[in-house]
């Protein structure tokens, strides 16, 4: 009989397999932080981070469609996952910063992509829902959000009504995901999590990002919203912040008493929700003309830099780790 033949696979693409859906919250944190570095003038940065973000959505992307064609299996097994969802928002938040580059077919494209993969992926996760969930519980809501902001955006951009009453559609239906999320979500992560239990707080940034971006869309060609729709978005924007910066506070302080320092690759849903808090914090200084609010935006925007800093290190020493395990 003939030895069985092996076939050699290099440590990269042994690391690449092992790879969780979660990854896509990479994509998150990055691109956020391109649209958050394009708010406050630092174009440079923000294009850099764009391409980082692109690259990493590009990989991903190809990951996700060989997985559907030759391993349809494991592809069913994580698309019922809530980290699957961070396909959609990832998506949302490049095509949010390409519509601000002026490049509205791409973004119109990625628009149609993200709704086109957002009701089944939804529904297979919304059906796993148990009590007593992780921080990945609550990308229902960023999801649904990321598919409002993008939108909004777009309806400001092109003048379509209808893009921006689909989005107040969805704004209103990611707030009723994030209440349902919360009765399901596991408080004890908040001092436990390995780093996915910001994305409670996230998803409240999200949500006032978008709340902001549907005032922003309104305009005397296009009229959207009379007094009492403008009062009722303003008044839910605002809290909506304010419920994102009281989670913050939470998370912070619970971070520091009880301290997670080893790398996981869920702590880039932690650099997502930091990021989105900045960016929503400038968005509504904006939206709402606040100017003073703009300071503690880019006070924010900052510390998310440092902490993207601080996982890209942390994946850089893991995958160094892996190549040197491999090469043993």
């Amino acid at each position: 009989m003939p030895a069985p033949t092996t076939t050699a696979t290099s440590p990269l693409h042994t690391w690449w397999s092992r790879r969780p859906p979660t990854a896509g919250a990479a994509v998150m944190a990055t691109g956020i932080l391109s649209v958050a570095l394009h708010q406050t003038g630092y174009e440079t940065l923000s294009r850099i981070t764009l391409a980082l973000a692109c690259a990493a959505w590009l990989a991903l992307a190809g990951d996700f469609t060989a997985r559907l064609l030759w391993d349809r299996a494991r592809w069913l097994k994580e698309a019922a996952t809530p980290a699957a969802l961070t396909a959609i928002a990832a998506t949302t938040v490049l095509g949010t910063r390409f519509a601000t580059l002026g490049w509205q077919p791409l973004a119109k494209a990625l628009l149609a992509l993200a709704a086109l993969l957002w009701p089944g992926l939804l529904i297979a996760v919304v059906r796993r829902w148990h009590p007593r969930m992780p921080g990945g519980v609550f990308l229902g809501c960023v999801a649904t959000q990321g598919l409002a902001v993008l939108a909004a955006t777009l309806a400001a951009t092109e003048s379509t009504a209808w893009l921006a009453h689909t989005a107040l559609v969805l704004f209103w239906l990611g707030l009723v995901l994030y209440v349902i999320a919360l009765t399901r979500f596991d408080l004890r992560q908040v001092t436990k999590g390995a780093g996915d239990h910001w994305v409670a707080g996230g998803a409240l940034a999200i949500s006032a990002l978008a709340g902001s971006k549907l005032l922003s869309a309104d305009s005397p060609s296009l009229y959207l919203w009379n007094e009492d729709d403008t009062d009722a978005l303003r008044t839910v924007t605002v809290a909506l912040l304010v419920l994102d910066l009281a989670w913050y506070a939470a998370l912070l302080i619970a971070e520091i008493v009880r301290p997670r320092l080893r790398y996981d690759v869920r702590r880039w849903a932690t650099v997502f929700p930091m990021g989105m808090t900045a960016a929503a914090a400038l968005s509504v200084a904006a939206a709402l003309d606040v100017p003073w609010l703009r300071t503690p935006g880019e006070a924010l925007l900052w510390i998310a830099v440092a902490a993207w800093l601080a996982v890209a290190a942390g994946a850089v020493l893991s995958y160094a780790e892996v190549m040197s395990t491999e090469r043993r």
